[in-house]
């Protein structure tokens, strides 16, 4: 007998030892800070699960300019090949209303294979090359041929992978990026979060590599800054029409409009105001 209760003993410490300590891993990982709690080497583990609410099909279903201010304040999140994911606020945006937009690539109602994102459904992005190597990324809207361009965004997470990947998009070594460097402008947020042609047409509800989540802190409409778009040319009374909006004192907006502050500034104090 005593010999049995042994046995016994050393059975369930062989238990203890082999089982436990697994179940205890994933309690971990799941706790622990910045780790992802899907790891892709498990087929256990669903890796298309994501850990924070994802912007969905009625969010982007809105005319141009509601859409374009209501992106304020939103994380666009993006998936890189290796798992590691990159955040950053949106703090610039730019309207293009479609047919009637001298300054639209839809203008006219022109619809041809390198723009045709702009007439499929809201949250679809459309991305083009500009110089021959740079890329923009746009998300459409409510509206023919109407999309709104991303043009800043404030880094908030994966900065250093972002650093890396604007230092491989530029031809002679230059010194160290700063944070506030890294997104500010259309070509540099797409170098900063590696998007190129290729997601040209993507549905941002349903795409794994890229999508969006909301903000924590939605701006009111006295941090919002409306002026003009910047380098559409001579495009008559189009270039003057205030359908660029910024997060008013953001430092990682790519061009403030001080004339424009200014006068918010003077609006406010003013009498009755």
């Amino acid at each position: 007998m005593p010999r049995k209760r042994k046995l016994l003993a050393q059975l369930s410490a062989l238990q203890n030892t082999s089982s436990f300590p697994q179940v205890n891993a994933v309690e971990q990982l799941n706790t622990t800070p910045g780790a992802d709690p899907f790891p892709k080497s498990s087929k256990y583990f669903v890796t298309e699960k994501r850990n924070s609410p994802q912007l969905q099909e009625d969010f982007f279903n809105q005319p141009c300019v509601s859409l374009a201010k209501s992106f304020l304040g939103q994380i666009l999140v993006r998936k890189l090949p290796d798992g590691r994911e990159l955040w950053g606020r949106i703090v610039e945006t730019e309207a293009y209303l479609g047919g009637e937009d001298e300054a639209s690539h839809s203008r006219g109602g022109k619809q041809t294979q390198r723009n045709a994102a702009m007439f499929m459904k809201p949250g679809t992005l459309y991305v083009y090359q500009i110089y021959g190597i740079y890329f923009c990324i746009n998300v459409s809207s409510q509206g023919e041929g109407a999309a709104v361009l991303l043009r800043s965004l404030e880094p908030l997470q994966g900065l250093e992978a972002m650093r890396e990947l604007r230092s491989a998009s530029r031809k002679a070594p230059s010194r160290l990026l700063k944070d506030w460097q890294l997104c500010n402008g259309p070509s540099k947020l797409c170098q900063a979060f590696g998007i190129d042609k290729a997601f040209d047409q993507r549905d941002l509800t349903q795409d794994d590599a890229i999508w969006m989540v909301p903000g924590q802190d939605p701006p009111g409409e006295q941090d919002v800054v409306a002026t003009t778009r910047i380098g559409i040319g001579n495009r008559g009374e189009w270039a003057q029409k205030p359908l660029r909006f910024y997060l008013r004192g953001n430092r990682f907006v790519s061009v403030v409009d001080k004339k424009v502050e200014r006068e918010m500034a003077a609006r406010e104090h003013s009498p009755g105001s």
